[in-house]
């Protein structure tokens, strides 16, 4: 039997295929959790990790007040963690990075409530990475339901998943969700010996574009470090953060994270932290804050004092793959959208998100949209993939 424990007390069951008894609790704060126990699940991505998600919620980035309330999953058989999922109930949209605003109108023609909705996915984070955490595809298809079924107790108008790992994918299909593709671009380390071996398998017009940019930076006398775990320091953290309020401010909106944020992030996780900064004649100028995992980095948030041409570039994308090369790192991922990214040597790469609607009527209609979306968004990535920046192979 599945037991699905929701907030409040209510309890739903299902006949599952799994012999043991599996229950299914619902915690409103992280903290409830064992970190090792959770830590054990996650398949080491930093984004998913207890120390991350934590200084989300610790912080307030990711609360009732900001509109993501979370709501955690814990699947258990007996005294054991067997599976978890990050869920969140959404008064809005923003900060998510896969665009539903177009059915939160319809729902609202058509006199229904969209908002609240229930959300699987790292807040303010478009990094793919484990959404169901469990060992086993059974159990990851447990949770999907398991998840539904807090969905239907809670009468929301939809739960989505957004940017989960291949592996939940099938799993996600399997429980009835609908999937929707999207598209990033991300780089790839071939074994380059160098940044220059790099550009030379570029064609000729990237690689003398690249040059030319990052002329302009150094004849502007910029300079770059780069510092990661015990080389970031406080002085640091305080430049980064007044450049990422900076890029906020242009755009007239808040910054969805507090400085509060990186510091327990760093604290807790200092290896994962690393920082591009740029310096003219000894003062910070610019600044960019990766995430490293492993042999990944995740290119997240950058700003400047002022504008320089080309530095946005160089900062965020040039050297954080020079950085992957120097460290034989095997992948830079650079963050949502940006096809001009392309031309620095990020690839097109097929994104996903899942998703379930209460409503039939929707549901059919909306499932309707996704077919033909999908077709486009594959023709869309065939044609990205045909101009890439890169020579062609004759052999």
């Amino acid at each position: 039997m599945l037991v699905v424990a929701a907030a409040g007390g209510n309890v739903v069951q299902e006949r599952s295929q799994v012999s043991s008894k599996v229950e299914i609790h619902v915690v409103d704060s992280i903290s409830e959790v064992d970190a090792g126990e959770w830590n054990a699940l996650s398949d080491g991505n930093p984004f998913v990790q207890y120390e991350f998600l934590s200084a989300m919620h610790e912080t307030g980035c990711a609360s009732a007040h900001t509109g993501w309330q979370p709501f955690f999953l814990l699947m258990k058989r007996g005294a054991d963690l067997a599976g978890a999922m990050p869920l969140y109930l959404k008064s809005h949209s923003r900060g998510e990075y896969v665009f539903d605003h177009a059915w939160a109108d319809a729902f609202k023609r058509h006199g229904l409530r969209y908002y609240p909705k229930l959300l699987s996915a790292v807040p303010f984070s478009p990094v793919t990475g484990p959404r169901l955490l469990a060992p086993t595809h059974a159990d990851r298809v447990l949770l999907a339901r398991g998840a539904i079924q807090l969905a239907q107790q809670m009468d929301v108008s939809s739960l989505h998943v957004l940017f989960p790992h291949e592996a939940d994918l099938e799993a996600l299909t399997d429980a009835g969700y609908m999937l929707r593709e999207g598209v990033q671009f991300h780089w790839e380390n071939f074994n380059y010996e160098s940044f220059d071996d790099f550009l030379s398998k570029m064609s000729h017009d990237k690689r003398k574009k690249v040059k030319q940019d990052r002329r302009r930076v150094l004849d502007a006398g910029v300079t770059f470090s780069w510092l990661r775990g015990a080389d970031v320091d406080a002085d640091a953290l305080d430049f980064f953060y007044s450049c990422y309020e900076n890029t906020y401010r242009e755009h007239w909106n808040p910054p969805y994270l507090t400085r509060d944020f990186f510091d327990q992030v760093h604290a807790t996780m200092p290896d994962a932290l690393m920082l591009v900064v740029a310096e003219v004649d000894g003062n910070r100028l610019a600044c960019a804050l990766n995430v490293v995992d492993g042999d990944t980095m995740y290119g997240r948030y950058w700003g400047t004092k002022e504008f320089v041409s080309g530095l946005h570039f160089e900062t965020c994308y040039m050297q954080g793959i020079e950085y992957c090369i120097v460290n034989g790192l095997a992948s830079f991922e650079g963050g949502a959208q940006g096809v001009h990214k392309m031309s620095r040597g990020l690839l097109p790469t097929p994104t996903w998100s899942a998703h379930w609607i209460a409503d039939k009527r929707f549901a059919h209609a909306i499932s309707e949209f996704l077919d033909q979306e999908t077709a486009a968004m594959d023709e869309h990535i065939g044609e990205l993939e045909a101009h890439t920046p890169f020579k062609r192979r004759t052999d």
